[in-house]
């Protein structure tokens, strides 16, 4: 967008216009009190562009990339390869641009690329259908715990002790916004089987995360069939998609809601974002999915084409008749799945994920060979907790100044739980034997 300032004749002719003296007038509602007396202190003046590309160039180079060495963060969000065939893609204009396709006979190209992603989600998690993606996957898990209580009238929404502390901070605002219970579970490494004790009459639905945020995997059968015999839903989340290339998918599993997050297929670490979040249910649950859903159909001549069903825009600006407040979806960070999902197809996803459980099982025996290092995620795909002999703050501050980036102190997520000795270490395809090797070598020399 180009900037064309104003002269000031040209303010002076528009304060005249509408009557004011100064722009000063037009802050008169503002209390004094909470009007700046003075400029921010240490907050730069006006600059021309060329020394204002050069101060932010050095703000840039403070920043330490991913690639720059051996990297083992996950918690979340992973570090995979995207293949250079995504960015082409979902750099082409007609797809860079790409917003809300209210009409469908201009939005056929755009509409196909959500119809598509959603066929891959519901494919992907075993569900039967999915919808055209969320912002990320913990208000997509936020999401699913509301519609729980709309399918069954209930109040009561249970949070697993291994589910991921973000994705739980978003379900109890959203949930408590609406009068809802939510119910967290102690932290437990290995405690998603705690959910089907804690099944009631109450129960809306029960939420579980597989692998889950200590990396732990869980068959989830047992809880499904304690939920739905008193009458709740089972929804199952991941953190990791490509995860879902080896184990076993929420719907094979009986979950009613599959909501997580996408950013591994397609996405990169982007800083935290944008991601994609993903969202699937069964047939029977549908017109109380929350998003987009875009169907196929056959125009007037018989001609294959793509519509926005079951639900409009303007639904979900109603808020008292909205099953969700959520008024668009995340368009290029879906596409950016689907071009990658649809390179990989479905043996290249499984031995995508080989890869990674492969990886992590060589980090693992390395790291826990150390003296003093144990590991304490029982079954993990590419993601484990170990625990150090050493304060986790300070192991991981001196591996930085090793050149390794040794993954996430489990007490930054769960400050209260007196987990400060345990870290949370993520491989991936990205991860070579040299970086494992580095990683045990620095370990070793800290402990």
């Amino acid at each position: 967008m180009r900037y064309l300032p104003l002269t000031p004749e040209d303010r002076a002719s528009m304060l005249a216009t509408i009557g004011a003296k100064s722009a000063d007038d037009f802050y008169t509602d503002v209390p004094k009190s909470a009007r700046l007396k003075a400029k921010i202190a240490g907050l730069p003046g006006h600059q021309g562009e060329l020394a204002v590309e050069r101060h932010m160039t050095k703000l840039a180079a403070r920043n330490r990339a991913a690639s720059a060495g051996p990297f083992f963060v996950g918690a979340g969000a992973y570090k995979h390869h995207v293949p250079a065939t995504v960015d082409m893609i979902i750099q082409r204009s007609e797809f860079l641009t790409t917003y809300t396709p209210y009409q469908p006979e201009i939005a056929q190209g755009t509409l196909q690329t959500l119809f598509e992603f959603q066929t891959q989600v519901a494919a992907l998690t075993a569900m039967d259908v999915a919808n055209a993606s969320m912002y990320d996957g913990s208000t997509a898990c936020a999401e699913a715990a509301v519609m729980a209580a709309r399918v069954t009238k209930r109040s009561k929404i249970i949070l697993s002790g291994g589910l991921h502390p973000h994705y739980a901070a978003a379900t109890r605002l959203l949930c408590e916004a609406q009068g809802l219970t939510v119910v967290q579970l102690p932290v437990a490494i290995d405690g998603e089987g705690e959910l089907a004790k804690s099944v009631d009459g109450e129960t809306a639905c029960v939420i579980g995360q597989s692998p889950n945020v200590f990396g732990t995997v869980t068959d989830l059968s047992g809880v499904a069939k304690s939920a739905h015999e008193k009458g709740a839903l089972l929804v199952s989340v991941f953190t990791e998609a490509v995860s879902l290339g080896l184990v076993t998918p929420p719907g094979e599993m009986g979950a009613d809601i599959a909501a997580g997050e996408g950013q591994s297929m397609g996405n990169g670490l982007n800083f935290g974002g944008p991601y994609v979040g993903l969202f699937a249910c069964k047939e029977k649950l549908v017109r109380q999915m929350p998003g987009r859903l875009c169907g196929e159909t056959v125009d007037a001549d018989g001609r294959r084409g793509f519509v926005l069903t079951l639900s409009t825009r303007e639904q979900h600006i109603r808020r008292d008749k909205a099953t969700s407040n959520i008024c668009t979806n995340s368009g290029l960070c879906a596409l950016a799945f689907t071009a990658h999902m649809t390179l990989l197809g479905g043996k290249g996803l499984k031995q995508l994920a080989q890869l990674n459980h492969e990886a992590a099982c060589e980090l693992a025996d390395a790291l826990g060979a150390l003296k003093g290092v144990e590991v304490l995620t029982p079954r993990f795909f590419n993601e484990f907790a170990i625990r150090t002999p050493v304060d986790a703050e300070a192991v991981l501050a001196m591996l930085d100044e090793a050149g390794v980036v040794g993954g996430v102190r489990a007490s930054r997520l769960f400050p209260t739980d007196h987990l400060g000795d345990v870290i949370l270490v993520a491989a991936t395809e990205c991860t070579t034997t040299d970086d494992i090797a580095a990683y045990a070598a620095a370990l070793k020399e800290i402990i």
